[in-house]
């Protein structure tokens, strides 16, 4: 059915405030995606998926917002699902991660779990769809780094890195050159990406909760759609910012 990417990152803000972001990037050739798979907050994401469970998803990253580990959460919610061999579920917090994959899920299905993300899919065309999904998303992400005296630091963002939904988008995009999703008799597919981080904006970036449910083309229509929702988010940005640095939006036209 699907293919998705979970991601963790820490990092710095330019003026020395440490955050944390958290998402999910899903496809599939059928519609509606956005509205089954995927599960974030500041604290966690979760992907659900094959016979999808949605209720593996919400109650997993609720456990995970009350402070249970992700694998210690999603574990036990399989455990007590009669349907878990036929699941796939997938997430991380911010110290670890989770991945598994049933028994009985159909034939071309895998997980990968690397630092920090986790890549799951069914119903592909090979393991080179992961492999490259997540080879993508390692090229491109940013990494904590260990100082052996003070432990990991979050590494500072800057004006070159991209946004994180941008680099999700770009490894499902990766992972379809490999064939995707192998129903190519299904014409009608989905994207979906989410992303939320601890850190506050006066304007909470709409690029970061985006999703295509009923397309031929839906990465491709998922990546113009953020460069869309970008352009957008800047533009209001600049219109507004007396307002934003005033702390007050009464004067924003909606």
């Amino acid at each position: 059915m699907t293919f998705s990417i979970c991601a963790h990152e820490a990092y710095e803000t330019p003026d020395g405030d440490s955050h944390h972001r958290f998402g999910v990037a899903v496809t599939t050739r059928l519609p509606g995606v956005g509205a089954l798979c995927p599960f974030v907050s500041d604290r966690g994401a979760v992907a659900t998926q094959s016979l999808v469970n949605v209720e593996l998803g919400d109650r997993g990253l609720a456990y995970v917002e009350d402070g249970l580990a992700v694998d210690d959460a999603l574990e036990a919610l399989l455990n007590a699902d009669e349907g878990a061999p036929q699941r796939q579920l997938h997430g991380v917090d911010r110290e670890g991660t989770f991945a598994f994959t049933g028994a009985e899920c159909v034939e071309r299905s895998g997980h990968l779990e690397r630092d920090n993300f986790t890549v799951a899919g069914n119903m592909l065309t090979g393991e080179d769809v992961l492999e490259a999904a997540a080879a993508n998303y390692a090229a491109n992400a940013v990494h904590e780094t260990t100082d052996p005296a003070t432990g990991p630091e979050a590494v500072r963002d800057d004006a070159e890195t991209d946004p994180l939904a941008k680099r999700l988008i770009d490894a499902l995009a990766a992972g379809d050159l490999e064939g995707g999703d192998k129903r190519e008799e299904l014409s009608v597919q989905s994207a979906a990406v989410v992303v939320e981080t601890t850190e506050r904006h006066d304007w909470e970036p709409a690029y970061n909760d985006l999703r295509i449910d009923a397309s031929e083309t839906p990465i491709a229509d998922l990546r113009e759609t953020y460069d869309l929702a970008m352009a957008g988010y800047e533009s209001t940005l600049a219109r507004y910012s007396d307002a934003f640095e005033a702390d007050s939006l009464e004067s924003v036209d909606n």
